[in-house]
């Protein structure tokens, strides 16, 4: 074969795929506008979002409760099915392929207590006993209690994972990915989704 068949051959093969994987889904999905409860991310969560990629946490938890055909995951509690509107402001997508943890698109609904998320964090198991998910200690700052500017922001650690005579100060950066975390709501009414099915009437006898 010669390198200009070659050539073309492997052009046509990248063009192929750019237009299956790219120029399709622009074409079906680009005209979908944010649902009307759907808002944008603030600075701050915007900076926790920076944090949930770095940190790796898509790769323990998705963010696409499937529909019930699917998979039972409104019963599970994570919300009804995902629609495209709902990622409208999310750039990149963080859809997720592994369900290590819960899917967490509508953990701001199920969890809104900012307290319960940062020593969540911080030791998970402190809130969910047995859990495998790592911790993150390093989001945190441990000063002596009384060595505390008047700032600070102490969490409140039970025991046994408490240190006696030391605090554990929130950083700026535990806050902003705990805002994200809590911004993850996805229960606005949208048109996406067909109206559900009414059940069947029962026969009479």
């Amino acid at each position: 074969m010669k390198p200009l068949e070659i050539t073309l051959g492997a052009a046509s093969i990248v063009m192929f795929a750019g237009a299956v994987l790219g120029l399709a889904p622009e074409l079906q999905l680009g005209s979908i506008s944010p649902p009307a409860g759907l808002k944008p991310y603030t600075l701050s969560e915007r900076r926790g979002r920076a944090t949930y990629v770095d940190l790796g946490c898509m790769y323990c938890h998705s963010q696409q409760p499937r529909d019930k055909v699917q998979a039972p995951d409104e019963e599970r509690g994570w919300g009804r099915a995902a629609t495209p509107g709902d990622y409208s402001y999310d750039r990149p997508h963080l859809l997720g392929t592994m369900r290590t943890g819960p899917d967490l698109l509508n953990i701001g609904v199920r969890q809104p207590s900012e307290d319960w998320h940062l020593l969540h964090l911080y030791q998970p198991r402190a809130v969910v006993p047995g859990s495998i998910m790592p911790s993150y200690p390093f989001l945190f700052v441990k000063k002596d209690r009384n060595l505390l500017y008047p700032g600070d922001r102490t969490l409140k650690v039970p025991p046994p994972y408490d240190e006696p005579g030391v605090a554990v100060v929130v950083t700026e950066e535990a806050r902003d990915l705990v805002a994200y975390l809590k911004s993850l709501k996805r229960n606005h009414p949208t048109d996406e989704l067909p109206p559900p099915v009414p059940p069947p009437e029962e026969a009479k006898p």
